[in-house]
């Protein structure tokens, strides 16, 4: 008999690699991944709701979940896109100081519940 809990780590991690590949396609060639991924550039506001939505299902699951790991975790990954959205419009010579103050707000969450996890609280 499968072990459940062993089948569903298996399966997050292939869903985690699925995810890096679209992540590195969107990288090496937007246009390519665009239709890789089935996302179409003029849908992408409502694509981008839907993403802010999920993360923010995710925070709120974190915070009743109440475990400091799954909360540092989160955040650290929260921070760093923050701040690779920051790097990507400052580069490109737009805003960034909203992405950089997000991800940094992030990190310090990230960094509170990693002193409480170390900490034993």
């Amino acid at each position: 008999m499968i072990e459940l809990g062993r089948l569903s780590a298996g399966l997050a991690g292939a869903g985690g690699v699925a995810l890096a590949v679209l992540g590195l396609a969107f990288l090496r060639d937007p246009a390519a991944a665009l239709r890789l991924s089935g996302h179409r550039a003029e849908n992408l506001p409502p694509v981008m709701a839907n993403r802010y939505l999920a993360l923010a299902a995710l925070a709120v699951l974190a915070m009743l979940h109440r475990d400091a790991g799954v909360i540092a975790a989160l955040f650290a990954v929260l921070g760093l896109m923050g701040l690779h959205d920051a790097a990507i419009y400052a580069r490109a010579g737009h805003g960034w100081g909203r992405h950089a103050a997000a991800g940094c707000a992030a990190l310090g969450v990230a960094g509170l519940a990693w002193l409480a996890r170390a900490g034993g609280a």
